[in-house]
């Protein structure tokens, strides 16, 4: 076990932040699909059961898959006060940082659209707007305004009004000739607005799992964070105080999202508010487990393979539209999959396409070189 060490009560950075990150990043490069198919080969129910928690599921439900992309832009919001704030203390003016948050929400979403589609000319038809990295971004730019613009209260009413706004104007709307309130896929007004104003293709055809309305909820993930952070930054509660804090709000979240399950199902592909909630909970408390093992207890050194993603989380989840890493795997490792054989085979590669790219990210990190954006 790591040393113990004492830390102030104010960490200028949060360790547990850059490795919470980086753990959440690791899933996408691959540790899902490979602890899958892992569970596939076993053969018995119960980790065939554990390989469907790699799905997302057709439309209501939810699954350990489900949590990876909300969990990414929680963690974004916890890092405004310690990025945004802190440019705030120095005397930076709020309509100065507001451009920068603008500028870096533009970049993410024009990164979001080359991912889906890359850079080739082609009719605006077959092109895919909505993305993963530009809802992170839309969602990064309308909290960062409200964490700016709104006092501590009026943040936490911004945060109801959008939760309980979108479960409104779901209920009370539809497409056209569905009754109100339907919540399939082709009935539910949120999918109808997508295909009816969204340029180009969507995700599903008649919907975008990412599209523009559930981008709305999508606000409270950040929101959340934002609260988090805050809360981390300030020290009211001291370092204990703050990892009970945010067990027992994670705690309430879920809580209250089994509640309004009942009526507004768990559902990604919508993002609803019960989702919102549920996703946001177990974010909370992953963090006070995170923050209490690393920032607390001081437990660092078994850190470092997640923080050298963390670090580069952006720049990884990017390189998969620049770098073929499937061909870059067989060029080094496809002899050790020949020797382990079928059905194996896969399992030993995807455990080094995960190496190889770790490889190339600590690379960038004894460099110091990250991608700011």
């Amino acid at each position: 076990m790591d040393k113990e060490v004492s830390l102030p009560v104010k960490p200028q950075r949060l360790y547990s932040l850059d490795t919470l990150r980086g753990f959440d990043m690791l899933w996408i490069m691959g540790l899902g699909p490979v602890l899958a198919d892992v569970a596939k080969l076993s053969g018995s129910p119960f980790w065939i059961a554990f390989s469907d928690q790699f799905e997302h599921p057709v439309w209501n439900g939810f699954t350990f898959w489900d949590l990876i992309f909300p969990l990414f832009m929680f963690l974004a919001g916890v890092s405004t006060p310690y990025s945004v704030g802190r440019e705030l203390e120095k005397g930076k003016s709020k309509g100065e940082l507001l451009l920068k948050v603008i500028k870096r929400g533009v970049i993410l979403i024009l990164l979001g659209i080359i991912y889906n589609n890359g850079l080739q000319i082609r009719p605006i038809s077959d092109i895919r707007f909505p993305s993963v990295l530009g809802k992170i971004g839309a969602t990064y730019v309308f909290a960062n305004i409200v964490y700016l613009y709104a006092n501590k209260t009026m943040q936490w009413v911004w945060f109801w009004v959008f939760l309980v706004g979108y479960w409104v104007l779901l209920k009370c709307t539809s497409a056209p000739g569905y009754p109100h309130g339907d919540l399939t896929e082709p009935g539910n007004f949120a999918s109808y607005v997508d295909r009816s104003v969204l340029p180009g293709k969507l995700a599903r055809g008649i919907h975008d799992t990412v599209g523009l309305v559930c981008t709305i909820p999508g606000i409270d993930n950040v929101l959340l964070g934002i609260f988090a952070g805050k809360l981390l930054k300030s020290g009211r509660f001291g370092p204990m105080g703050s990892v009970k804090c945010l067990a027992l709000a994670g705690v309430i979240s879920i809580g209250l999202g089994f509640l309004w399950s009942l009526d507004f199902p768990f559902n990604k592909n919508m993002w609803s508010s019960s989702f919102v909630l549920l996703t946001g909970g177990i974010s909370l408390l992953l963090l006070s487990l995170f923050y209490y093992l690393i920032d607390v207890r001081g437990y660092r050194r078994w850190t470092l393979f997640f923080r050298v993603i963390g670090m580069n989380s952006i720049l990884i989840y990017i390189s998969h539209i620049v770098i073929n890493w499937k061909y870059a795997t067989n060029g080094f490792f496809k002899w050790l999959g020949q020797l382990a054989g079928m059905p194996y085979d896969e399992v030993v590669l995807g455990i080094c396409a995960l190496l190889l790219q770790w490889g190339f990210l600590y690379f960038l990190y004894k460099k110091q070189t990250f991608l700011r954006i």
